[in-house]
């Protein structure tokens, strides 16, 4: 995940209210099952020692959240007497949290929207596509575009001039397949999509796929089921859909596993990859996680670091700390703090399915060879360069 959405959360101080609230109760006692839900959170903040203020400012936006037509799972991170982030979840959380702490929980909220990726679909015909986005939370229209109308239908006729009227339909089909690819590329970008799936026509499909740019065609797949005329959809559109979506999810899994272990083997100089928290530390103060990978479970998850105010003031040692210039260090779990100092430098964040969970080993999804131990301890990052000890060896 890309942590740009949570920069508001980085430039405020601490101590901070998270909070993973299920409201999605909705049976006949469900509004009360939602108000506990919402006072159980002020209760537990409110005994961690956040101040009045903040537990209320969470209160009124938890209270709002479960007025909703539609509520279901919610996060909130306040801090300071004001909610700075508050976001309706695609599900709720597996169980409800709420604590009170130098840095905002954020891994909960990675990992659930790790496990949900946003699906570009892109619904074609010779004349033109429809776009919509597709995750677990629902759909919504993505905009359309149309190309030249005629013409478009090939004849059979063998005669000259009707040969050359082919030719002009062909070209249109060609000029429309960049014209929708070209849309559906400044679609993709803005509407910030993991992945791409082609549904209809299946000459235009392929013609479409091949003008996209890499970046796109990398995240681009196709499906025979559905179209684009109205009632084309399906079942087994819907299922192709979530297929996708899924595939995305272990693929960038094993991407990231497969660069990790290649990485970490390195030279005795350098390696690309590093694991455990003191490496981890180091590499983050020094700006040079290009991903941070973690796996929820992991025991160094949950180690002692020690933080200051700026992003990069993180150590194992509080003296450490102190040495970055930063006179009252506090305590922070390794995890919130190498996200945060993940996100201030711009890196992604990739949550790797724990053990047991949806697409776990064993599972119809699981990852081929992710061992539950790997990266050692649920915390390893892949590095965008190497600090490279000077070559000692004599020339012979």
């Amino acid at each position: 995940m890309q942590l740009s959405p949570l920069a508001t959360l980085l430039d405020r101080p601490g101590p901070w209210a998270s909070v993973y609230a299920d409201l999605a109760q909705t049976d006949e006692s469900g509004a009360k099952q939602r108000e506990l839900s919402v006072r159980e959170a002020c209760r537990a903040l409110a005994e961690e020692g956040a101040d009045a203020a903040t537990v209320e400012a969470v209160r009124q936006a938890l209270t709002g959240a479960a007025e909703a037509e539609e509520p279901g799972g919610h996060v909130v991170f306040a801090a300071g007497g004001e909610v700075t982030f508050s976001r309706r979840l695609a599900r709720p959380p597996q169980r409800q949290n709420a604590c009170w702490a130098p840095l905002p929980r954020l891994t909960p909220l990675l990992e659930l929207v790790d496990q949900d990726p946003v699906c570009l679909v892109a619904y074609i015909d010779r004349t033109g596509a429809d776009f919509e986005l597709r995750h677990t939370g629902g759909v919504r229209e993505a905009g359309a575009v149309e190309g030249r109308q005629w013409p478009v239908h090939r004849t059979a006729s063998a005669d000259w001039s009707e040969r050359h009227f082919q030719l002009k339909v062909e070209n249109t089909w060609d000029h429309n397949a960049g014209e929708i690819a070209a849309a559906l590329s400044t679609a993709f970008e803005e509407s910030g999509a993991d992945l791409v799936l082609l549904v209809g026509d299946p000459r235009e499909r392929p013609a479409v796929r091949e003008r996209l740019p890499e970046t796109v065609r990398r995240v681009a797949v196709e499906t025979e089921h559905g179209g684009r005329a109205p009632g084309s959809g399906s079942p087994a559109l819907d299922e192709a859909i979530e297929a996708a979506r899924r595939q995305y999810t272990r693929r960038r899994a094993e991407e990231a596993l497969d660069r990790f272990r290649a990485g970490r083997v390195g030279t005795d100089r350098a390696t690309d990859a590093v694991e455990g928290v003191p490496a981890l530390v180091e590499a983050a103060r020094e700006h040079r996680i290009g991903t941070l990978l973690l796996r929820p479970g992991g025991a160094d998850l949950s180690r002692e670091t020690w933080v200051g105010a700026e992003p990069d003031q993180l150590a194992v040692r509080r003296t450490d700390v102190q040495a970055l210039g930063e006179r009252d260090p506090v305590p922070a779990r390794a995890d919130d703090a190498l996200v945060r100092a993940a996100a201030a430098a711009s890196a992604e964040v990739l949550i790797l399915p724990s053990e047991g969970a949806e697409g776990a080993e064993g599972s119809e999804d699981s990852v081929e060879g992710m061992a539950a131990d790997v990266p050692v301890g649920g915390l390893g990052a892949l590095l965008r360069w190497t600090n490279e000890a000077p070559d000692t060896g004599s020339a012979r």
